[in-house]
């Protein structure tokens, strides 16, 4: 007989699960006692947002579903926003909330919450396990769950009293994806449009990939010739360095690029669903004729015909799909190589940081230096606002498994991504950009960095403000600055404070010293860049956003 804090752990580690994250409550001691005795780690963070995104994190670079665990009431609810990152990004995420014992329900008892209802239209499945002899069962249909067709959030509620009881009942084995392939007749339609396109263009997104998957990509693309366009935040999916290569469809894109969208006369939409940012907010495409040939691959079987009604769609997995592909006989036509190439050409010229920008930190000069001393294995993580775009346009992602970021723009998502990421791959640098605003949403994380052990190296772009509001701020209501400006701590003295490494970056040559000195402490480090506030992007002044606006 096992209590059913026991079976929920021993369910988890039948999982594969190495690693927890989550606050403690004492609505779920008996769990945390049996982690006790377990090999899986329970990394304690200082909030439970925050552990809900490294949670999820570490499912976007494993694949497997993270775990958060948290208390009733508030723990919970702290959690949303980290759920809703899982739900919006397409990532698998099992959360565990402590619940009030079984009795109670229905009493608005202490710190009672019904968590069907919270939850319900963030997740692919909300329960209550009501009995320890059910553990396994609902454990096990979790992760099913979590991982199937569209990848997302589960919440399983763990009543105190159903934690104590006592059962015998055997744990479920490890659950692994579904796969979903194309049918021998969705490939000869797939065939068939290929061969009609003059103007092809294939874009990458979603989750559900893998190592292989992103190498099977690349082989696909240079069979034809084809040129490759990334989703917003999906850019790990293709090496940025190959002739093929065409750029990130997201914030901020490259002209040329909405050129090439536009111009195609067959759109392979391959794992992503083109959303709003993608899509330049539902511009790019008509809805629902898309005005174009469209071939729409997704696991999700929802997500097909949702927005845009596709000359084809097909039920897969990338790796399927590419998988099925591959047996194909397909070739490119004669101009489709000198197109991509010019698509690539496009990008470079795209992606060279500028010279100069307002103030003595030129942060244009410290991507270029970071470009040449990182490992192609570095991993990137960030949350949002504009300093983001110093990652996004300017950093060339080479490999698979390097970039955890917001798909939803969730503030304050770096650092937490980074503490899972370095835990999951402690030998590989671990570079969190965050704006001021942006750190401060979950800053307090950087004392589990520290407790952990996680030794990430945090970029904090300083500019005094609330940066992407102010931006839109100076846009539509020009000179009218309100509620956006920061007044902020030194963060280095913050990163010291903690028992971490700090350093304060007030010139661009003072960046390179401070970096090496920080990776060289072993110890988790923030690097305080102070920034111009009129550097507010890498390519227009906050005066010239103010009279842009002015001009309106």
């Amino acid at each position: 007989m096992k209590t059913g804090g026991q079976l929920v752990v021993e369910a988890l580690e039948a999982q594969g699960v190495r690693r927890v994250f989550g606050v403690p409550g004492e609505s779920y001691l008996a769990v945390l006692d049996a982690l006790h005795d377990s090999p899986i780690e329970m990394v304690v963070a200082r909030h439970e947002g925050g552990a809900a995104m490294m949670a999820e994190a570490q499912a976007k670079l494993t694949g497997r579903p993270g775990v958060c665990l948290v208390t009733r009431g508030p723990g919970a609810t702290n959690a949303a926003s980290g759920i809703h990152v899982a739900q919006q990004d397409e990532t698998p995420l099992v959360v565990l909330v402590g619940q009030i014992e079984r009795g109670m329900r229905g009493r608005d008892a202490f710190q009672e919450v019904d968590y069907g209802k919270l939850f319900g239209g963030m997740c692919k499945w909300v329960a209550e396990i009501d009995s320890a002899d059910r553990v396994p069962e609902m454990i096990s249909r979790a992760f099913h769950t979590a991982m199937a067709g569209r990848p997302g959030p589960v919440v399983l509620a763990l009543p105190e009293d159903t934690l104590t009881e006592t059962a015998n009942v055997a744990i479920a084995p490890r659950a692994e994806p579904v796969e979903c392939a194309p049918t021998p007749a969705q490939l000869a339609s797939f065939g068939a449009l290929l061969a009609k396109a003059e103007r092809p263009l294939l874009v990458v997104g979603g989750s559900r990939w893998t190592a292989e998957s992103v190498a099977a990509l690349q082989g696909f693309a240079e069979k034809l010739s084809l040129p490759v366009a990334v989703t917003f935040r999906r850019q790990m999916l293709f090496d940025h360095c190959h002739p093929l290569y065409a750029g990130d469809i997201g914030l901020g894109i490259n002209p040329k690029l909405t050129a090439l969208v536009r111009d195609s006369d067959l759109l392979i939409l391959l794992g992503d669903r083109f959303s709003e940012v993608p899509s330049q907010s539902y511009d790019l495409l008509g809805i629902p004729d898309p005005g174009k040939a469209i071939v729409h691959i997704h696991p999700g079987a929802e997500e097909i015909g949702r927005v845009y009604r596709p000359s084809l769609g097909m039920v897969a997995t990338p790796a399927a799909f590419l998988d099925a592909v591959a047996e194909l006989s397909l070739s490119a036509k004669p101009d489709w190589k000198a197109r991509a190439e010019a698509a690539h050409a496009a990008y470079e010229a795209w992606s060279t940081p500028p010279d100069s920008i307002p103030g003595d930190v030129q942060m244009g000069r410290i991507m270029a230096w970071l470009e040449d001393r990182l490992e192609h294995d570095a991993i990137f993580t960030n949350g949002a606002g504009n300093y983001a775009t110093w990652i996004h346009r300017f950093h060339r992602f080479r490999r698979f498994g390097t970039q955890a970021a917001p798909v939803c723009g969730s503030m304050g998502y770096g650092l937490p991504a980074a503490i899972a990421a370095k835990l999951q791959h402690r030998t590989r640098d671990v570079l969190c950009f965050a704006g001021d605003g942006c750190f401060q949403m979950t800053g307090l994380e950087f004392g589990t960095a520290v407790q952990e052990g996680a030794a990430v190296i945090v970029l904090v772009v300083d500019n005094g403000m609330y940066g992407t509001i102010r931006m839109h701020q100076e846009r539509e209501y020009p000179g009218r600055v309100s509620g956006t400006r920061l007044q902020n701590p030194d963060f280095a003295a913050f990163a010291r404070a903690y028992g971490g490494h700090g350093e304060t970056v007030e010139t661009t040559d003072q960046f390179a010293p401070a970096f090496e000195r920080a990776r060289a402490s072993g110890l988790p480090a923030i690097i305080h860049i102070k920034l111009d506030p009129e550097a507010l992007t890498p390519t227009r002044t906050l005066s010239e956003i103010r009279a842009a606006g002015k001009g309106k």
